[in-house]
């Protein structure tokens, strides 16, 4: 008897045990997204992964175009196929221009930035105070003036949350060619983690960004795989220092990209995003006259690429706005941004910086503030 009963307290640990096992492989199966199986059963997890919300991205798309949308209009038609019913739209549909906005691209994958927030970025570089804000001011400082700007944007648009940024130049073009003749110098990689420390103090996002000489992107881009492979760094390129197709030097003449170069970007950064199972990543691409990016329309955003072009030159609120209509609302490409300078958007004959109303009716709304 007393046989018997160990004999069957064995079986129960057995059952017990097994049992436990069940359940932790299932519940692995739960939360991975995987299947497993179990002697010929196959036991496959329900769970959904998050969506992208396309309603509300439409919406917000619209509305950076400043297009309301009809209440007797589908919310699932595409955005830029909407009744627009403003009185902004009504009159780009009664003129000789076609209506360009919103841009027509692919949805981006679940956890994109844009259109849901708008980013507020400083820019320089730890060497130079003349380069931007982040070389002029020690961190404390610039994190608490960046901090303030954004409580104003976040004001001036409450419908749109602000996410602060940081455009660190990681890259940066060069009067002189140096030992290899790119005209251009790599910062070290301690200057980079302090940006991003800095960014990660206001639970904020950075922008490395690169300015190749005579170099190329294939070259300069990848060396900075590893940062970008988090989660919270962005990249950013300015055409006016790409001079690989002049072969002058930076600050001779204005430098320039082809949509080729920046889709090359496009593809690699898609790449990073995928094998690292990143949300999408925003690519900034400098702009402020029409050759700097040529062959606009073949720019190809990807769902795991969103491109924002950014107006960044410099002088009167007037001067500014009638660029930004030149070279970025005549030709669309995603996204758009502004640069605002403290110091040159103040000569003569300004009267001041652009007012924030001013910015938010530009059309579009730009998406990226950046300061320097």
């Amino acid at each position: 008897m007393l046989k018997k009963n160990k004999e069957s307290l064995g079986y129960l640990k057995v059952i017990a045990v097994s049992l436990v096992l069940a359940c932790v492989l299932i519940g692995i199966a739960f939360y991975s997204n995987t299947t497993i199986y179990f002697s010929h059963e196959k036991f496959v997890q329900t769970f959904s992964p998050p969506v992208l919300d396309k309603e509300l991205y439409d919406f917000k798309l619209n509305q950076l175009a400043h297009i309301t949308i009809s209440t007797s209009t589908s919310t699932s038609t595409p955005a830029g196929n909407m009744e627009a019913t403003s009185t902004l739209a009504l009159n780009v549909a009664t003129s000789s221009k076609p209506v360009l906005w919103p841009a027509k691209t692919v949805y981006p994958k679940v956890g994109a930035i844009l259109p849901f927030n708008r980013i507020i970025a400083y820019y320089g570089n730890f060497y130079s105070k003349a380069m931007g804000v982040l070389g002029e001011y020690e961190p404390e400082t610039v994190l608490s003036m960046l901090a303030g700007e954004a409580d104003k944007w976040r004001l001036a648009d409450p419908t749109t949350p602000v996410i602060m940024a940081l455009n660190y130049i990681a890259v940066t073009a060069q009067k002189s060619a140096g030992s290899d003749g790119m005209y251009r110098l790599r910062m070290p990689k301690d200057h980079i983690q302090k940006a991003l420390d800095m960014a990660n103090q206001v639970n904020g996002i950075m922008f490395l960004e690169v300015q190749v000489g005579l170099s190329t992107l294939q070259k300069e881009v990848p060396l900075f795989d590893e940062y970008l492979a988090q989660k919270n760094v962005h990249l950013a390129l300015d055409p006016e220092f790409a001079m690989v197709k002049s072969g002058k030097r930076p600050g001779t003449v204005i430098g320039t990209m082809d949509a080729a170069d920046i889709n090359w970007v496009i593809d690699h950064l898609s790449q990073i995003v995928k094998d690292n199972n990143l949300p999408p990543k925003v690519l900034i691409a400098h702009r402020f006259t029409e050759k700097m990016i040529t062959n606009h329309k073949f720019i190809i955003p990807t769902p795991e690429v969103q491109v924002v072009i950014v107006m960044d030159g410099w002088g009167t609120p007037e001067l500014k706005e009638r660029i930004y209509e030149y070279v970025i609302t005549d030709e669309p490409v995603q996204f758009t941004g502004i640069k605002i300078f403290y110091k040159n958007d103040l000569k003569a004959p300004s009267s001041g910086l652009m007012p924030m109303k001013q910015v938010l009716d530009l059309m579009p709304a730009p998406s990226y503030i950046q300061y320097q």
